[in-house]
């Protein structure tokens, strides 16, 4: 069984109207509706976020002195 998603807005109370499903005319279908809620990020826990990245010396080997094998 394949199941497709789709996000949409209820446009009117109770309404919700689906277009150009993948499906043949005559041919039953389940419908589930879970509610998403409005899911805002906080900004406070993730400071970074869409700021820019900036390497130093990007090809400089890392923890070098903690490889056995080049001791």
């Amino acid at each position: 069984m394949q199941a497709y998603t789709y996000k949409l807005t209820i446009e009117k109370k109770g309404t919700l109207t689906l277009k150009d499903l993948p499906m043949n005319a005559g041919e039953q279908v389940e419908v589930i509706v879970i509610p998403r809620p409005n899911y805002q990020p906080n900004k406070e826990r993730y400071p970074f976020w869409g700021k820019p990245i900036k390497y130093l010396n990007p090809t400089e080997p890392v923890a070098e002195a903690d490889w056995e094998v080049l001791q």
